[in-house]
């Protein structure tokens, strides 16, 4: 079967590239191979990449969704729920014939269906100051979408102890925040939020509520950064924290200065250890 004059043209934007796309996969990235900020290039990095994903509910689903659809080519999944039917508000990675299945088998089936090209890894175990570094040491990248601090801490300080790139973000009933961590080049997230808050100073989503629309923009933001990171294209939130109020649909962005006393990435940090943070914060759900 020939090629169509459109397959042509994309064949023209990558022919200065020793890259080796079926067809296929010349149609599937087209929209990305003819950005000159990307191309075949960049889509061959894209199919190298190895992205780390901290949950598949509200945050993660899209995120894995979309870094799917964008042919990255391994998405590792941690997340030791099953599917419940509370979750199908916001969580587009599965559906009502899925529940009871593990999230992370879920999410695998649905990013494999949307993209054969993609390997997906799951990782069925909650993330403790044991197992972290195993996990997490084979990816390029880690996308935090944990809804309690606990785990947001730990990933944190595991990523900069291991100098592994990250996008965090949160979401609360009707706003979302994102920033981006590369550990030696800019702030983590102790930087901001030095230590984890008291139980019970903050509710969890399922005590205070959340939009489900929400975590598909953040989520979608997360991707973004994700995306650009691979790609090594514009600006990232590096140093800024990103936040969105769906109510009035603002945006805001603030600056974070990196803390030269900062516990883990300061001049002298005195976490030196990955230590689990149950004790501190509130694990409900």
């Amino acid at each position: 079967m020939s090629l169509r004059p459109a397959v042509r043209n994309l064949e023209s934007a990558i022919e200065n590239h020793d890259m080796d796309f079926t067809e296929d996969q010349i149609l599937r990235y087209s929209r990305h191979i003819l950005l000159p900020e990307v191309g075949g290039e960049g889509q061959e990095k894209l199919l190298q990449a190895k992205v780390v994903l901290v949950g598949a509910g509200g945050l993660g689903s899209p995120v894995g969704y979309y870094l799917a659809a964008a042919g990255v080519g391994t998405i590792g999944v941690i997340d030791n729920d099953r599917v419940e039917i509370s979750n199908l508000q916001r969580q587009i990675a599965h559906h009502t014939g899925r529940l009871g299945v593990d999230k992370a088998d879920s999410a695998k089936e649905t990013y494999e269906t949307l993209n054969p090209d993609v390997r997906v890894v799951t990782h069925k175990e909650r993330l403790t100051s044991a197992n972290i570094k195993g996990i997490i040491k084979d990816y390029d990248i880690v996308v935090d979408g944990s809804d309690n601090f606990p785990t947001r801490y730990l990933v944190n300080d595991a990523c900069v102890m291991m100098k592994k790139r990250l996008v965090s973000a949160a979401v609360f009933r009707f706003e979302g925040q994102v920033t981006t961590i590369v550990p030696g080049e800019g702030p983590c997230y102790r930087c901001l939020f030095e230590v984890p808050p008291p139980p019970g100073m903050v509710p969890s989503c399922q005590e205070a509520g959340i939009l489900g629309v929400v975590t598909g923009v953040i989520g979608t933001i997360q991707a973004t950064e994700v995306v650009k990171l691979i790609l090594e294209i514009g600006g990232t939130l590096m140093g800024s924290l990103l936040l969105w109020n769906a109510l009035d649909m603002s945006f805001r962005r603030v600056k974070v200065p990196r803390n030269p006393d900062c516990p883990v990435c300061g001049q002298h940090p005195t976490i030196t250890e990955l230590i689990d943070y149950e004790q501190f914060c509130s694990m409900s759900h």
